[in-house]
């Protein structure tokens, strides 16, 4: 098996890069979902709701953030704000604000009022202590440090999804990208799809991570990132195929064990 590619998010919610290599830090990919975008009054947005959040690029270069998008000039924003207290899901945490340049550029993309928040110290978050442990940390990323996909699994997906179709007397779709799970990392050579479910170590590399629980989808997957149409699908399918605990489930959440640059071609190796 072998690291097919590889994946950050600068702002959570927001258009992803391939990239060669990656560093991974404790709390994931150097430069993965350390952004946030707000509310005026400190709600967290994403793209679930404001699928147009997925028409944004964010380039980090530096200490510097540059954002394009299809509304407006490029901009380029120092974080350099006030510090809040802002809830990601269940947990409170100190952010730094991005400044009003920024909040008029993603206000005027989503046509409501918005802001961007930066996480300056990763240390901050911590994981859910059900599945980590007391010194796992966390980005701004929906839960884990990282999480990982197979190219056999999402094959098997759109094979049921063409099935499917078929059994409905529709046309049959073009296969889904795997993108549309935001996997930071992708593997190829899995033996069987699914496997990855009963993977408990892998090592990428030469970095050990452990791979704590499933991920449980939601409807941010139904989401075209090229056209920004919502669909049926994969959540359909998988509701079908991968559904338990009253919830569909594709990729594994990873916490890394150890520091260390990973890259394309690297071997995959189960523990």
């Amino acid at each position: 098996m072998r690291l097919a590619s590889v994946h950050i998010y600068p702002i959570k919610s927001t258009m992803g890069h391939d990239v060669a290599s990656a560093e991974v830090e404790p709390w994931g990919l150097a430069g993965d979902r350390r952004y946030m975008v707000t509310g005026e009054d400190g709600e967290l947005l994403t793209a679930r709701e404001h699928p147009r959040l997925l028409a944004c690029r964010a380039e980090p270069t530096g200490g510097t953030l540059t954002l394009t998008g299809p509304h407006a000039e490029p901009l380029r924003v120092l974080p350099a704000g006030r510090t809040s207290l802002v809830n990601v899901w269940r947990t409170a945490v100190e952010l730094t604000d991005c400044g009003e340049e920024a909040a008029a550029w993603l206000s005027a993309l989503l046509g409501r009022p918005a802001r961007l928040k930066w996480l300056d110290d990763p240390t901050r978050r911590p994981v859910d202590p059900e599945y980590g442990t007391p010194r796992d940390r966390v980005s701004l990323a929906d839960g884990y440090p990282l999480l990982l996909a197979s190219t056999a699994s999402m094959a098997r997906l759109n094979d049921w999804i063409a099935e499917q179709a078929a059994e409905r007397g529709e046309e049959v779709p073009e296969p889904l990208p795997i993108s549309r799970f935001r996997p930071n990392l992708v593997v190829d050579g899995v033996a069987e799809p699914f496997a990855e479910d009963r993977w408990k170590r892998v090592r990428v590399g030469e970095v050990d991570f452990r791979v704590v629980k499933p991920c449980d989808r939601c409807v941010l997957t139904t989401i075209d990132a090229r056209t920004l149409a919502k669909g049926k699908e994969p959540i359909r399918t998988l509701s079908r195929h991968r559904r338990w605990d009253g919830k569909v489930w594709f990729g594994m959440n990873l916490i890394p064990d150890g520091t260390g640059r990973i890259s394309i071609g690297d071997p995959v190796i189960p523990l």
